[in-house]
């Protein structure tokens, strides 16, 4: 197995295609990538923006180069002696008339070749949910009309660009009468003939006939744990990992499969021992991966929640919280908030699939001859699915391996007091395979839709619904943080990096992906108000009170109302170049196009005041105004008092940025790049951080000739600065990969007055040792100067290389930081 020292993420689509990527490869190699990670790269939808809505598993999509364009990309990386990652997509596909196998699925019913490609309740009849209103009112407003198939010249019921094929049973020998029908009753009757249905989008998460992806009716999941389906969607793939053109896959939304291990043992097996492969897993604290799963790890959300207790000031995080209940006037009880995420899911966005859920549980209780109905089941099943501490369990057929039973009795415990403990017990018994062999055929579908519903629910409630919700600090609202208040601690780092090494010393290490809510360097900038709540709490109050002629007054209460005032500040913080001048119109107004998707996404993600099914237009519009208030040049006093006031936010963030970016680059695992991310990503969550960097400037600005210059203003504030230390690490670990791969993780800890802001370890084999100090909590500007790193007798009586300006280093027992800039990552390498 080629296990890459460092991957490179490339979002491809939007402007990029495989040659513009042939291109970029001279200054991937510059950089030290080892690996290009694309985005997938399978025929998606037509206007997909992302490639994940996959309309043909087995061709490569024209609209960024098609197989020829692929085949030009693959021998460039292939004479660059670059490898290639591909990202997969096996739980879903786009139900969309573009979809050759969805739309046979539509014109045949049940009796398609491809019926059973899809996970559909065939006990009913197909469910198309892409209609504006119901039935009936857009068929009296006539919207529907018969029209020849624009492909096949077959009658299909249109409706505006959308064309349905019939199923031939309904108009084959009188296709000219049945294209002929107008009368909205004859339309109705030969609508109800066929074995789909066309409804209110609206009516998704309560009618659909199909299992979704997450909330997204247009992506319908896939059954690849059935044999046929695994090899009729993996062809393509498979041939490319197999032609040595592909050399690693990263399996997206693992949880949302029937079996996991069951499909990875199956692609492992297919694709041979040598393919990389890593899967897309939220990880919850202390949750490991499933020891048999024949991958190198996931791809590395659990490091950004590890980065975490490094960079919080955990002895100050109480009072933010403090300050963001008395700005708001309310308390913030996170607890009861998850749980109000949580029971809309359950009641409201996944209706449906609860429904199904509870449907076969009462079918299976009366198999049973057990005596209750559905209304204790009810209650039991939802306190269960609420109280759900992580994605899912990983039952099989063979039953529930250990961990998840004990995850289930856990979950049983915490619920004993909320429903029926004998509805508990049953739901217990089903999930754990103890019933009679008659209801097993019920029970198994049973476990896998309960274990398949499980992680979208965590995700939406928590990542879509929670954090766009509690706005106390906006950095740790990330894709797999915790989502209740907890402590931080360089301890707990420590110990984090100890466990990956040891777990999945291979996986991923990221800090910026294209589902992040907000970029890495945005990110490490907000990390520094948990060094300063009052003053933060101070400023919040100022700035609202200089913008309360904004707000306006609606009948559901303010807008925007504190907690919102609150989160747009941070937001700006976050989101502010560090280069953008209060009186400079144009970056104003580029900023502005950023961020109002960004508000407008938050408040309907929130699904307080406003949601993405009954938007509030009153209240989104007074929001999106008051934001819009905020960064016009023709209200320069707030702009002014803000610009002015970040400024020590904005630096700290930068030091920040630099500590995670060497951490990300030394710790185990294998870090990975998000296009642009090795400059400064200040980045919005989606569209704006899958927005394409400016390859121009990055390859202009990249020196890899001279060493990185930690004096020098500029190289920080274009980000050439970060560019370097990046380039200079990983030409090391291109070097030394072994080191990177298999050597010790040894924490250590520095002593002294200003010893709480160091962040020190090293790495260690037969052959050569790494040295890694880097600052944090600098904010008030003390530095480390008074620290001193305890050094091992291992590490100790050595000479040292320092990787970033070549000077030689001798140590004894001890490093003092006496002599040493905080303000810039240290880097020690010996042989």
């Amino acid at each position: 197995m080629m296990v890459p020292t460092a991957t490179y993420r490339i979002q491809f689509r939007n402007g990029m295609t495989f040659d513009r990527a042939i291109e970029l490869i001279p200054y991937l190699q510059q950089l030290g990538i080892s690996h290009l990670y694309a985005s997938p790269v399978f025929t998606a939808t037509g206007e997909s923006t992302h490639g994940y809505d996959v309309t043909d598993a087995n061709e490569i999509d024209p609209a960024i180069g098609g197989r020829a364009g692929f085949d030009r990309l693959c021998a460039a990386l292939q004479q660059a002696h670059l490898g290639l990652i591909l990202d997969i997509v096996p739980n879903h596909m786009a139900a969309s008339l573009e979809n050759a196998w969805w739309r046979d699925v539509i014109e045949h019913g049940e009796q398609s070749a491809y019926a059973r490609y899809f996970d559909i309740d065939w006990s009913r009849r197909l469910t198309l949910p892409f209609l504006g209103e119901d039935f009936a009112t857009v068929l009296e407003k006539g919207e529907l009309s018969m029209q020849p198939h624009p492909e096949t010249g077959h009658p299909s019921l249109a409706y505006y660009d959308s064309f349905y094929p019939l199923t031939p049973a309904s108009w084959q020998g009188r296709a000219d009468e049945v294209l002929a029908i107008t009368d909205h009753a004859a339309l109705d009757a030969l609508h109800q003939q066929q074995p789909w249905q066309l409804i209110n989008w609206r009516d998704a998460r309560r009618d659909l006939s199909y299992r979704r992806f997450f909330e997204i009716t247009g992506l319908v999941g896939v059954r690849v744990e059935d044999e046929a389906v695994f090899d009729a969607s993996h062809q393509l793939i498979l041939e490319l990992v197999h032609s040595g053109a592909v050399n690693g896959l990263r399996v997206d939304h693992i949880d949302g499969l029937a079996d996991p291990q069951g499909y990875l043992n199956r692609l492992r097996q297919a694709a041979g021992p040598d393919c990389y492969i890593t899967v897309e897993k939220i990880l919850a604290e202390g949750e490991l991966i499933p020891d048999e799963w024949p991958i190198s790890g996931t791809t590395g959300y659990e490091f950004i929640a590890s980065l975490s207790h490094a960079l919080i000031d955990d002895t100050q995080i109480d009072a933010l919280h403090l300050a963001y209940e008395v700005a708001t006037e309310e308390r913030n009880d996170v607890s009861a908030g998850l749980r109000a995420a949580r029971e809309l899911m359950v009641d409201r966005n996944f209706a449906g699939e609860f429904g199904r859920l509870l449907a076969l549980a009462t079918r299976i209780a009366s198999d049973e001859q057990r005596n209750f109905g559905e209304a204790e089941l009810h209650v039991a099943l939802r306190e269960v699915l609420i109280a759900f501490p992580v994605y899912r369990t990983y039952g099989r057929h063979s039953g529930m391996p250990l961990a998840g039973e004990e995850l289930l009795q856990q979950v049983l415990e915490t619920v004993k007091f909320s429903a029926s403990p004998v509805a508990l017990s049953f739901v217990q018994a089903i999930l754990l395979g103890a019933l009679s062999e008659r209801s097993e055929q019920d029970a198994a579908e049973f476990r896998s839709r309960f274990q398949q519903l499980t992680g979208p629910l965590m995700a939406k409630s928590v990542e879509d619904t929670l954090f766009f919700r509690n706005h106390v600090l906006l950095a740790i609202n990330e894709v797999g943080a915790e989502p209740l208040p907890h402590a931080f601690s360089l301890q707990h780092f420590h110990h984090e990096m100890q466990t990956r090494l040891q777990q999945q010393p291979d996986a991923l290490s990221t800090t910026s992906t294209h589902d992040t809510k907000r970029g890495e360097d945005a990110r490490a900038r907000l990390y520094a108000l948990s060094e300063c709540p009052a003053a933060w709490a101070e400023n919040v109050a100022r700035w609202r009170e200089l913008n309360q002629s904004q707000v306006v007054q609606l009948q559901d209460g303010p807008a925007p109302e504190p907690a919102v005032e609150w989160m747009l500040y941070q937001a700006l913080l976050g989101a502010w170049p560090a280069t953008l001048q209060p009186q400079d119109a144009t970056g104003l107004a580029a900023l502005e196009a950023r961020i109002l998707p960004f508000i407008e996404k938050a408040l309907r993600e929130a699904k307080l005041r406003t949601d993405w099914a009954e938007s509030n237009e009153h209240y989104e519009q007074a929001v999106l105004a008051y934001a819009r208030h905020m960064l016009s040049p023709a209200h320069p006093a707030f702009l002014q008092d803000f610009s002015q006031s970040i400024q020590p936010l904005i630096a700290t963030g930068m030091i920040n940025s630099l500590t995670q970016t060497v951490i990300k680059l030394t710790a185990p695992g294998v870090p990975d790049i998000y296009q642009g991310s090795e400059a400064w990503d200040l980045s919005l969550v989606d569209p704006d951080n899958r927005h394409e960097p400016d390859f121009a400037t990055l390859q202009q600005q990249l020196d890899t000739q001279s060493k990185p210059d930690f004096s020098q203003q500029n190289d920080w504030l274009s980000g050439k600065l970060k560019q370097q230390v990046i380039a200079a690490v990983l030409q090391l670990r291109r070097d030394i990969p072994k080191l990177f791969r298999f050597g010790d993780y040894q924490p250590l800890y520095a002593i002294g007055a200003s010893a709480e802001h160091v962040i020190a370890y090293a790495r260690q084999d037969s052959s050569h040792a790494l040295l890694v100090v880097v600052p944090r909590l600098m904010l008030q500007g003390s530095g480390w100067s008074q620290a001193t790193l305890l050094l091992p007798e291992s590490l100790a009586h050595r000479q040292y290389r320092n990787l970033f300006n070549g000077e030689m280093v001798s140590l004894n027992e001890q490093l003092s930081l006496e002599n040493v800039p905080y303000h810039a990552p240290l880097v020690l390498i010996a042989s």
